[in-house]
């Protein structure tokens, strides 16, 4: 019998930890986000920006600073604007966004990116970006809200 207890508690346990993530899941915002980020480097590049997320009616200051390493040559400057989703207050946009990049642009060009953070905010992206940059690189773009 203390078996079949401990199998019964182990399954109320499980659905319980189940639920509750469905839960936090199930009240989750979203909200829009634009930034704009210039980048420049020559192996080791940076990049550094400032933006806004309105969230709940309300508009939050955003900082964006970042590192790549890799291949790149040139300077180019991005805005960004899209959705974050799976937040539950503004500060769960702040954190440590990591993404591979290989691409050329001279002049204007367009791109579309996916990110996430360690909280679990998502970055659904669109941007247009003027300058003329070459790169191959892995990139960590850090946002904060100021």
């Amino acid at each position: 019998m203390p078996v079949v207890s401990a199998l019964r508690a182990s399954l109320i346990a499980a659905i319980a930890l189940t639920g509750a993530a469905f839960i936090s899941a199930a009240y989750a915002d979203s909200g829009s986000i634009r930034f704009k980020v210039i980048k420049a480097g020559f192996i080791i590049g940076g990049s550094g920006g400032s933006g806004t997320l309105t969230f709940q009616g309300q508009r939050y200051a955003l900082g964006i600073g970042g590192l790549s390493y890799g291949f790149t040559f040139g300077a180019s400057e991005t805005w960004f604007r899209g959705t974050v989703s799976n937040i539950n207050r503004p500060s769960d946009v702040t954190g440590v966004y990591a993404a591979g990049n290989v691409g050329a642009a001279v002049g204007r060009g367009g791109q579309a990116i996916v990110l996430a953070n360690e909280k679990g905010a998502v970055l659904t992206l669109t941007g247009s970006s003027v300058g003329a940059i070459v790169s191959a690189d892995l990139n960590g773009l850090v946002i904060t809200v100021r």
